[in-house]
């Protein structure tokens, strides 16, 4: 009887011990994926991660690296002109979309709409997303 005993109380330890070990990994999985799926790179980092792969991966020299950096400066410089130019187009776009939407609204819901948008714009500033190259 008390062999039995013991042997019950193994069999319920381990399976506590190997539920809390599969628990404990799914939580470190899950915050570990949904945490950084989250986070967004900010256009510097991207940029030194893609230097590093590079000068890595390609076992770039020195000047190489230079180089790169400088082809990467000359890039967003031509990105920026770009977006500049046609920051117009998508404003405009985005005008007729707004107005469009206030169309088919009624008094109340263009005050919280104003308010939507409102929280968008200072989010979308809070964030600027450039070009890293």
């Amino acid at each position: 009887m008390k062999k039995s005993s013991l042997i019950v109380a193994v069999y319920l330890m381990l399976t506590f011990t190997s539920g809390a070990a599969v628990g404990g990994f799914g939580f470190w999985l899950y915050s570990t994926r949904s945490v950084s799926a989250n986070r967004r790179t900010s256009p510097e980092e991207y940029r030194q991660r893609y230097i590093a792969e590079y000068r890595t991966r390609l076992n770039l020299s020195e000047e190489q690296v230079q180089k790169l950096t400088a082809i990467l400066d000359a890039t967003r410089v031509l990105f920026r002109q770009v977006a500049d130019k046609h920051r117009p187009e998508y404003e405009a776009i985005q005008q007729h979309q707004v107005e469009q939407v206030r169309a088919i609204l009624n008094d109340a819901q263009k005050a919280e709409y104003e308010k939507i948008r409102a929280e968008r714009e200072k989010k979308r500033r809070g964030f600027r997303p450039t070009p890293a190259f």
